[in-house]
């Protein structure tokens, strides 16, 4: 009788178990006749400064620094690997590289294009060279592209903890 119950409480306990950093599960909301997909923390899309603003701002920073915004821009690449970072569109060929914090969600592969808003923390870091490559190797980038990495890039970062996708 002791090894059933043993056996039971052990089957519902790990069918209770989930791996939230696997799961990339979209929330619908709807705001002022806008629908959005959320990820991550739930965030509203009020207060959302524009890509252009935020650009500003970083141009200021020093590495290290880092300040808390939410910002609203287009998207312009995805990790084709499991949807684990993105880059946004802050203008003047300029962009910005999005990773969600604890890597405790993801974002869909497909919404390259589209307006997103990011909730987090912006900030400016050193990417070393193998770091470039591996992010060049997640977009799918050609071996000669990849190869043309051999400098480190001073870049404009954003750790994201909420984000809205715009339907």
């Amino acid at each position: 009788m002791r090894f059933l119950t043993l056996l039971i409480i052990c089957v519902l306990t790990i069918s209770s178990c989930k791996n939230k950093s696997q799961e990339s599960e979209a929330k619908s909301t709807e705001t002022k006749d806008v629908a959005f997909a959320s990820f991550g923390k739930e965030i509203q899309s009020d207060d959302a400064i524009i890509a252009k603003s935020m650009a500003a701002h970083y141009k200021t920073m020093q590495q290290g620094d880092s300040i808390n915004s939410k910002m609203k821009a287009t998207v312009t690449n995805v990790c084709q690997a499991k949807g684990c970072w993105m880059t946004l569109d802050l203008g003047n060929d300029k962009e910005v590289m999005v990773k969600f914090k604890d890597y405790g969600f993801f974002v869909p592969k497909d919404i390259t294009g589209k307006e997103v808003v990011v909730n987090g923390k912006a900030y400016v870091k050193e990417v070393s060279v193998d770091e470039q490559r591996h992010y060049a190797e997640d977009a799918g980038k050609s071996a000669e592209e990849i190869a043309a990495i051999i400098e480190p890039k001073r870049t404009y970062s954003f750790e994201a903890d909420g984000v809205l996708v715009i339907q």
